[in-house]
Formats: C-alpha cells, structure tokens, sequence
C-alpha cells in the first residue's frame, strides 16, 4: 500500500483519515482517536498531508512536518466545493484529500510556537477590551436608571462615577451604592489586565527587529506591528504587495460579468482584528494630512476627493503593500521613497 496524499479532519477527541495512492484510488478510510494520531503519521513514510485551517491545525501541522511529511493548510471556504453530497466527517476528509492536490489551490503558511504566542496575547487583551467596554455601559446603564448620566468613554466612568456616588450616597440605596463600587472595582482589574498584557506586547516588540522595521510606517504602532509581522510570517509567501491587501480584506469585491467590471466595497476577508487595525491607524493618518493640508501629500488628495472612510481603506490598503515590501524585500522604511527613487 504506497499512500501518495492524506486528508485529516480534524476534531478535538475523533479524526478521519481519507489517503489515496499515486493514481488517485482511495487506499485507506480510518478513524484515529487523539492518542494515536502521533504514532499512526510517524510510522507512514512521508507524503502530502492536507488539513483544515481550523482550531489545533498549526499545532498538528508542526507536529506532521517532525515526522518528515509535508503538511497543507486550507481555508475552510475553498475545501467546502469539493465536498459532494451530505457533510459528515468521512466527506469532508475525502474533499480536504482532493482540495490540497489541486495546483492552484492557496494554502495557509503554518505558524510557529512564538508567533501563536503573541497572537494569543492579542486575541485574550482584545477579550479583555470588549469585556471593559461591556462593564463601562453596564455601570452608565444602571447609574441612569436612578438619574445620574455619565458621558461616553472609560475615563469618564472611572473619574466621576466615585464622586457622583458619593454626592447622591443619601438618595440612593445603600445595596445600590456596594453593586456600583463593586462593579467599578471589576472595571479597575479588567483595566489592569490590559495594561499588563500590553506590557508583554510590548516586550516582545523591543526584541524583535522586524516589528520595530514595521512600527517606522506612518499609521503603525506597536499593536499592529506585532500582530502583522506574527500573523504574516513569511512575506515572501505572498507575491506581492497587492495579494497581502487582498488576504486582508482591504480590496473591492467583484461582481463582474460580460466584460463589464462592476467593483463593490471591500471584500473584508482575512483577519477582522488586523484589518480593524490598519484601518484605524490609517484615519489618524488621514487626519494629519488634513490638518497639514499639503497638496502634495498622497492621503490628502484622496481625502479631498472620496468620502473619509473610502480614504482610510485607501491608505490601510497602500500601508499593507508597504509592510509587504519591507518585509519581503528585507528593506526599512523611507518616508519618501518614490522621491528618492526617482
């Protein structure tokens, strides 16, 4: 039995094997729990095995490629097509099988340990930010049912709410008074929480060279710089600077037909977390340039001529080509490249 390429679907206690042989023919269908996923793959000899971009994928990804085989992840949305009839375990690992032997298929770069390091402290502060914004409105919610507006925004709750509580101790509930300090002492950990995340962040930027290259772009802080250069990789698995913008999302959707070209808003495909940064990054950008008002200034044309937000896509999209062309191109950012150039 020669096992030319594998398909996994992978779960969290059973996985399902689908393998072929050189010619196409199904050569094994299997179940494997956990326990035996590790002892099955270091006894094959090594072949092509594709799997899901899905929970666990790049730890079993590093985990196949120690075992001498080469592994392939997948977007879940391009394997969905070649699954032909009714969804089961047994489907999807045949179509993972026949997807990752396609020539023209993308494939997901396998992270390594210390890029999933700081994308975890990425995805448990974001946690911890929509956690404080939830107790934020919790808190004004509540004061305003007994009278007491509290304006917009973290730094209002957390300087006024103390005294506003203090100045109406008489007129509201004693049980109401404790919920309220209780909450903004939850409020005060979930801030302290952040903030030592963001110190971990941050050291973790102070040592890596390429996300202190990335951080000199205008609209690039040290945030997005560490969540770019650990969810990127290596650039060089892009061809270019357009394909980065495009696997963020920062790109038309098409809807073309007939040789008519027919753009819509931007696709919003990739990561949501890294585009929302770019994005955000690109309208303080687009505000100093509007402040500064030099005609010669790129982001300032666009701003005069398109809506504000059409302009911060516009410089998320030229901020993500440039991260590419230092990354791939091993360079360091020059404010007036095309200047020099020339």
């Amino acid at each position: 039995m020669e096992i030319k390429t594998i398909g996994v679907d992978l779960a969290k206690n059973v996985f399902q094997v689908h393998a072929v042989d050189p010619h196409g023919k199904v050569v094994l269908r299997k179940q494997l729990r956990r326990s035996q996923m590790a002892p099955f793959f270091a006894n094959l000899p090594p072949c092509l095995i594709g799997m899901e971009a899905c929970g666990s994928a790049h730890h079993w990804a590093r985990k196949l490629e120690s075992f001498g085989h080469t592994a392939k992840l997948m977007a879940p949305q391009f394997v969905k097509p070649y699954v032909k009839s009714n969804k089961n375990d047994a489907a999807d690992a045949e179509a993972i099988c026949e997807a990752v032997s396609r020539p023209s298929m993308r494939f997901v770069p396998v992270k390594n340990v210390e890029q999933q390091a700081v994308l975890s402290l990425h995805r448990a502060r974001q946690g911890f930010v929509k956690a404080r914004t939830a107790q934020v409105n919790q808190i004004r919610g509540l004061l305003s049912e007994f009278g007491i507006i509290v304006p917009q925004g973290i730094a209002y709750v957390t300087q006024r709410v103390p005294k506003l509580m203090e100045d109406a101790s008489q007129e509201l509930p004693g049980s109401f008074s404790d919920l309220i300090n209780r909450l903004l002492e939850h409020l005060r950990h979930l801030q302290q929480q952040v903030e030592e995340i963001e110190t971990q962040i941050q050291a973790w930027h102070r040592e890596n060279a390429l996300s202190q290259r990335v951080e000199k772009i205008p609209g690039i802080g040290y945030l997005t710089a560490t969540a770019l250069v650990a969810t990127i990789g290596n650039a060089k698995n892009f061809h270019n600077g357009r394909e980065l913008a495009a696997w963020l999302g920062l790109v038309p959707r098409q809807h073309s037909s007939g040789g008519k070209q027919n753009l819509l808003g931007m696709s919003k495909r990739g990561d949501a977390y890294l585009r929302t940064l770019l994005i955000h990054g690109a309208r303080s950008v687009i505000y100093r340039a509007v402040q500064k008002a030099d005609p010669r200034n790129w982001a300032f044309c666009v701003a005069m001529r398109r809506n504000k937000n059409v302009a911060a896509v516009a410089r998320a999209n030229k901020t993500a080509r440039t991260v590419w062309a230092l990354l791939a191109h091993d360079r360091h950012f020059q404010p007036n490249y095309s200047a020099l150039r020339a």
